[in-house]
């Protein structure tokens, strides 16, 4: 009762006092003119007066009667009333005391009555609403600038000189300076500066004034306008110079800000999946804001000849956005990795030119890197002769008649060597090619399907056996972290297993690995068989029935692992008994296999030396014996090749070229070695380890076919010792569990001490490549190092192991 009586009273009041508040917020009031605003000022204070004085004569105060009265009238019968009521006649008998019970229980039913100020029927224009959206209109478009324009508009209009003389005001101003966003520097409040200070800013940086009052003016040199508006001045800092605002001065000094500097690392390198690897640096004194690497055709470099003689179709060259980190971008190291090998220019020689730009679109760029646009490799013959049909098609669609020859001739009496439906395919190649010019559509759709049906041939079905079996493996592993039931992990373990046997069976049958892997195991030390894959599946099914699911899921991973790593044998026997003849050619090989890696890492090591040591590009005191090594090795491997069997047979006449490319490899390292050329060193090696790999799988293909041959010869008995337990050509270290063979290091070099980690003898020659594993481990580091969730001290700790290699 007590606010329905201030309401009624005090509501034009209220509404009043709601629109002047807005009215100064708003900047209503500065915007009246001058002569004008004294008059109406003093019409609102009068109106002030006026709504007070009629509200404190209409307000009441309540009384507990009037409440109590309020209270009665909205129950039926007044019980209230009646319960303070006192028997006229007849006394206070039953009657009367029945009366009152009836009153009572009518008052214990009393609720609070709801307020009702009655503002509608006293207020039928609504102003008091149209105050309240003023008020609100106030807080949310309104500030402290404009109460202060027109605080100072009205106190200028109500003042009087001290004396006969005009006295004059100064005008009242603020100024900020607003460095660019990308600086990530603070806004300076200009007003707060002590006096003579200078005031040093960013190029770029936005100064603004807001001038309150007449006659104020700003005089600058240091830029460009922002505006137009005479009470809202702003400038853009370009140079240095001053500023005058209302009397004050303010020195302003602009830093320069400097394009970005980028740098391309080595040139981009192949990994094993064919994507392309580009190291890079970049600083920026502000920060990189956005980086691009730009891959275009070095077309005076390329081999015009076959496919390419012909002038190219225009392509744009391809834009690559760089990867930045989050957080400090001052001084920055990255790595670009594309998959680029679909690209019409793969394996073609292009110029590759990087860009960095900072936060006013400054550009810095490195100088053009003519290098080979990194692709897939294919090893199959037609595979390849595909791959290159494919590439004269993107190169010139006039290439579509030769492409049609080709085809023909690569599918003449195809028995043996293209299956049926890869064969109906080519051929419908062969007459699409032979009709009407191609159009792109065309033309991209037919360069898909050769690209598939290369993939295929070099392939196999093995990339789909794997995936399937890593996809196993990945639910099994998230079934035992999440604790699912029995029946459900062991469902999973069945899966697991018959995704396992069925890529067991494609690589037994293909006798190679994942081609896109490259990992090649053809010593027969180096395999495992059926059986023992089978014994370590039944140990991951004990430890899970046992409940030991942590071990178990160790032991899944190393499986995993193991799978994608190893060449599989089945407990058949195979090709080769360890004293047969072959293996000793194969064998020296794998020894210098092993000590090319060796000399390899050694390499490796010294250039992190020369690193540390800020001596890169020059001779270390390693150089020579680094270089005599390498010569020695490639003299041995030379005498080696003398000794090859199947001397005139294909398998025995590929494995010599890899091996004569093998040669030319160490050629190269030696020089490079001797020049200080450590990078270029490392490169030509691993080329070596590439084609050794190749000729000892070429080698290892031609004496598993005169091992069966021989099989066949001598009979069951033979087949039957190969297939007792524990022979000499099984898996890993001669016969052992595969608890008990060499653990690896994470750069997949063998370490001392035991471990559950199934490998065969020699991890060089399983195809675990120390510099890839390397290169993931650097991968892995950058991205920790970018997760600014991480604690700060593990952050330095791997910001300081990228600065250390």
């Amino acid at each position: 009762m007590v606010w329905e009586q201030a309401a009624r009273a005090f509501w034009p009041l209220a509404t009043v006092l709601a629109l002047v508040f807005a009215a100064f917020a708003l900047g209503v009031v500065a915007a009246v003119p001058g002569p004008v605003l004294p008059w109406l000022a003093g019409a609102v204070l009068l109106v002030l007066v006026g709504v007070a004085i009629r509200g404190g004569m209409r307000f009441r105060r309540v009384r507990m009667a009037d409440a109590m009265d309020r209270l009665d009238r909205t129950l039926p019968g007044r019980p209230l009333a009646a319960l303070s009521d006192r028997a006229a006649i007849g006394g206070e008998g039953a009657l009367w005391q029945a009366h009152l019970a009836q009153m009572q229980a009518r008052a214990a039913r009393a609720q609070a009555v709801r307020p009702d100020a009655g503002l509608a029927r006293r207020d039928p224009f609504a102003l008091r609403l149209a105050g309240l959206v003023a008020l609100v209109m106030a807080l949310v478009f309104g500030g402290a600038a404009q109460m202060g324009q027109g605080i100072e508009a009205l106190a200028a209009t109500v003042s009087r000189p001290m004396t006969g003389d005009a006295v004059p005001v100064g005008p009242s101003w603020e100024g900020w300076a607003e460095p660019p966003a990308y600086t990530r520097r603070p806004t300076i409040y200009l007003n707060a500066l002590a006096e003579g200070q200078t005031l040093d800013l960013p190029k770029g940086s936005a100064v603004t004034f807001r001038l309150y009052g007449n006659g104020a003016t700003v005089t600058q040199d240091i830029g460009p306008a922002l505006g137009e508006d005479p009470q809202a001045p702003g400038f853009r800092a370009e140079r240095s110079g001053a500023i005058e605002v209302a009397g004050r001065r303010f020195d302003v000094t602009v830093l320069p800000d400097n394009a970005p500097v980028i740098r391309a690392g080595a040139a981009p390198v192949r990994r094993a999946d064919g994507r392309m690897v580009q190291d890079f640096e970049a600083e920026d004194d502000h920060g990189v804001a956005q980086g691009q690497a730009v891959i275009a055709l070095d077309l005076p470099a390329v081999d015009r000849r076959f496919g390419l003689a012909l002038d190219p179709e225009p392509r744009q060259p391809v834009e690559l956005v760089l990867p930045l980190p989050r957080g400090d971008r001052h001084r920055i190291k990255g790595q670009l990795t594309e998959d680029l090998s679909r690209h019409p220019w793969a394996n073609l020689p292009v110029s590759v030119s990087l860009r960095a730009v900072d936060g006013i679109e400054q550009v810095g760029e490195a100088e053009p890197m003519r290098t080979v646009l990194p692709g897939r490799r294919f090893f199959n013959p037609l595979a390849a002769a595909l791959i290159e049909m494919r590439r004269d098609l993107l190169w010139s669609r006039e290439n579509a008649g030769r492409s049609a020859e080709i085809l023909r001739a690569v599918t003449w009496q195809p028995q043996g060597f293209v299956e049926q439906p890869l064969y109906l395919e080519l051929r419908g190649a062969v007459t699409l090619l032979e009709g009407d010019r191609l159009t792109d559509k065309a033309r991209d759709d037919l360069a898909e399907a050769l690209w598939q049906a290369a993939i295929q041939l070099e392939d196999g079905g093995l990339s789909d056996a794997l995936e399937r079996m890593r996809q196993a493996q990945e639910k099994l592993s998230e079934a035992i972290r999440n604790g699912a039931s029995p029946d459900e992990i062991q469902r999973l373990m069945d899966e697991l297993k018959e995704a396992t046997d069925a890529y067991t069976d494609m690589l037994a049958q293909q006798g190679q690995q994942d081609p896109a892997e490259r990992f090649t195991q053809n010593q027969p030390g180096q395999q495992i068989t059926g059986d023992q894959i089978q014994q370590m599946m039944d140990e991951i099914q004990r430890l899970m029935n046992e409940g030991r699911m942590a071990e178990a899921q160790e032991l899944l991973e190393q499986f995993n692992r193991m799978m994608e790593n190893l060449q599989v044998r089945q407990g058949q026997g195979g090709e080769g008994q360890g004293g047969s003849s072959g293996n000793q050619p194969m064998n020296r090989l794998a020894e210098t296999l092993r000590e090319q890696q060796r000399l390899s890492d050694e390499a490796f090591k010294d250039m992190q030396d020369q690193f540390g040591q800020g001596q890169m590009g020059q001779p270390s005191p390693n150089a020579e014996g680094l270089a005599d090594q390498q010569r020695q090795l490639r003299q041995e491997l030379g005498r080696q090749q003398g000794l090859l069997p199947g001397q005139g047979s294909p398998g025995g006449d590929q494995a010599r070229r890899q091996l004569d490319e093998a040669g030319r490899a160490m050629e190269d390292a030696e020089q490079a070695l001797r020049e200080g050329d450590t990078g270029g060193a490392l490169q030509r090696q691993a080329d070596a380890i590439e084609s050794m790999r190749e000729g000892m799988r070429a080698l290892g293909d031609m004496l598993a076919q005169q091992g069966q041959g021989q099989q066949g010869q001598q009979g069951q008995q033979q087949g039957q010792e190969g297939q007792q337990p524990g022979g000499g050509d099984r898996a890993g270290a001669q016969g052992q569990a595969y608890d008990q063979r060499p653990a690896l290091d994470p750069l997949g070099r063998q370490r001392d001490g035991n471990g559950n980690v199934i490998a065969g003898g020699d991890p060089l020659a399983e195809g675990v490549d120390p510099a890839r594993r390397a290169r993931d481990l650097l991968d892995e580091i950058r991205r920790r190092s970018g997760q600014p969730e991480r604690p700060e001290a593990e952050r330095d700790y791997l910001g300081r192991l990228l600065d250390r290699f």
